[in-house]
């Protein structure tokens, strides 16, 4: 069992608006996972919801903009900020301004590890069915 995870040599993952590199996966714990996000100016992932998932985000660089809910109510951003979405709450976030946004995100699940989406990989994997992204080119090294 591992207690200590690196930053030096996480798995990436390049989706058409933003970038996730992969700290722990879901499968090497019982109810959480930890990435970092990268988002380059004007970046934002679609406006969506976990209905398993808490997520925190620690905002490490850069300004954004959080948007909460079906009405996309707006929250500024910026490093030393601590992020809170509830499960299945509709958000994302946008990187305004010139520089990069980079947070770290740790997911938390109230009920274990989804047995539907043991790995991260299975997640994005119906991530990308769900958005139309093509699975092999978001994991290409």
């Amino acid at each position: 069992m591992d207690y200590v995870f690196g930053t030096t040599q996480m798995k990436r993952y390049r989706f058409p608006t933003h970038i996730n590199d992969l700290v722990m996966d879901r499968s090497q714990a019982t109810a959480s996972e930890v990435f970092v996000v990268e988002l380059a100016p004007g970046e934002a992932p679609p406006l969506h919801q976990h209905d398993d998932t808490e997520q925190i985000f620690y905002i490490l660089e850069g300004n954004g903009r959080l948007e909460i809910g079906p009405d996309t109510t707006p929250y500024p951003v910026k490093p030393g900020d601590v992020v809170r979405i509830p499960p299945a709450t509709l958000h994302r976030i946008h990187c305004v301004g010139t520089a990069v946004l980079c947070y770290l995100a740790v997911d938390c699940f109230p009920n274990g590890r989804p047995h539907a989406e043991p790995t991260w990989d299975r997640h994005v994997q119906t991530v990308c069915r769900e958005q139309g992204w093509d699975y092999e080119s978001i994991v290409k090294e």
